[in-house]
């Protein structure tokens, strides 16, 4: 009799256990999130990024960016995700438990979602990140060197750094803050892409011959995905659907609209015109910066912080592209990675004013801003030194540039043979 009772308790207690630990409205909210993230990627940056490069590129980029979001997600899935979000015996980086998602199951829990929702959703951040990076050596990388390189970069840059903040590692034990990814996703993508840039070298032409964007419907397009996917980037975060999630999808919108208003005022004051591409960068600008404090800011931080990376942002595009010369493309580290470090820094002074959420007990602004300033330049300083190495590595191996000819006549028909349009 006892060992029937034994085996009946041990078919239904997995079961009864997994209705208590999984929350339903948190699930429905992260399956939400999760698409929406990746309808930021896809077609959310693939549709913003094309619309910026020249007739000739336009499905390069397409082409770069679907190839990377399925890339990365069997990247993920095999070790990416084990390395990046489970323990491991070094505060650096996560164990290989879960190396092929070992041991993952429909009863797995994490938190109040199951196990397999929370992958997905991190896959997605792990998918959007090195498409990010594009932008920095758009219309003049080899397809197999950006694969090459976005694949690598993803698992010796990206998954240390997500481990350092979201998994457990060093700075999480100091208490450094990052929501939803300023370091992990924004300064990241933005000093690769800086470093992309330099290692490469400037278009051909650029900067005296103008390369304007051949198609900005098709960015404002983009950038409308960006702005409605975002609410799953950052609310999503929040992991459930409370009141923070609430507050998270509430500043994210303030950050971005503060974000475009100031950036077009910095047009209109510099060059006597608002453009539209202006705006709709100004938009990514406010939400790059919001993303690492979108939990932790309140409205009235949240307008500050957008405002302050329209300013911030527009003058740092002025001057990388105009002052220093640098050819990053589409803008990816002023816009980007400025912002993420803008938004990382300024939490630290808002959290606690403006109708912030507040600091952990005992914790003062400074000390929190200290903390903010050891992630920031760790995380810099950790991508722009892999960054490098693998990109040298790369062109040693198989070259990372296209050769002249090709980038004059345009990578579509060079790399791909096809053509974006038949006019």
């Amino acid at each position: 009799m006892k060992q029937i009772i034994l085996l009946l308790l041990s078919l239904i207690l997995p079961t009864t256990v997994m209705a208590q630990e999984i929350d339903s409205g948190d699930t429905a909210w992260l399956l939400t999130s999760t698409a929406l993230v990746l309808f930021m990627t896809l077609p959310g940056l693939a549709l913003f990024y094309s619309g910026l490069v020249r007739a000739k590129n336009v499905l390069s980029v397409l082409m770069q960016c679907f190839s990377i979001a399925a890339a990365a997600s069997i990247v993920w899935i095999v070790v990416g995700y084990s390395i990046s979000l489970t323990p491991g015996s070094s505060p650096f980086i996560g164990g290989l438990s879960m190396v092929m998602l070992n041991g993952l199951s429909v009863n797995s829990v994490s938190g109040t979602v199951p196990e397999s929702v929370f992958i997905m959703f991190q896959m997605t951040f792990a998918i959007i990140t090195p498409a990010l990076i594009i932008g920095g050596f758009a219309e003049r990388m080899k397809f197999s060197a950006m694969l090459a390189f976005s694949m690598s970069w993803l698992l010796l840059v990206y998954a240390p750094v997500c481990y350092w903040v979201w998994g457990g590692g060093w700075l999480a034990q100091m208490g450094f803050r990052d929501f939803a990814g300023g370091a992990v996703v924004h300064v990241n993508a933005g000093v690769a892409a800086l470093v992309a840039a330099m290692v490469l070298g400037r278009r051909r032409g650029f900067p005296d011959r103008p390369m304007p964007p051949h198609n900005l419907p098709t960015t404002v397009a983009g950038a409308g995905m960006l702005w409605v996917g975002w609410f799953g980037f950052n609310a999503g975060s929040a992991l459930t659907a409370g009141g923070e999630a609430g507050m998270a999808m509430l500043v994210t919108h303030i950050g971005a609209s503060g974000g475009c208003l100031a950036w077009m005022a910095m047009e209109w004051i510099k060059f006597g015109k608002p453009s539209v591409l202006g705006i709709v960068t100004g938009m990514v600008a406010g939400l790059g910066t919001i993303t690492p404090a979108s939990g932790f800011v309140g409205p009235a931080g949240a307008l500050l912080i957008g405002l302050t990376a329209g300013v911030v942002c527009f003058w740092s595009t002025q001057f990388i592209k105009r002052k220093l010369r640098i050819d990053d493309s589409l803008d990816v580290f002023p816009v980007h990675g400025v912002g993420g470090i803008v938004g990382l820094l300024m939490l630290a002074f808002l959290s606690n004013r403006l109708g912030g959420l507040g600091l952990d007990e005992g914790v003062t602004a400074m000390h929190q801003f200290g903390v903010q300033l050891i992630g920031v330049a760790a995380t810099i300083a950790w991508c722009g030194a892999i960054s490098l190495v693998l990109l040298k590595a790369i062109d040693g191996i198989i070259g990372l540039r296209v050769d002249a000819d090709d980038e004059t006549e345009g990578l579509d028909i060079t790399l791909h043979e096809e053509s974006g349009y038949n006019l």
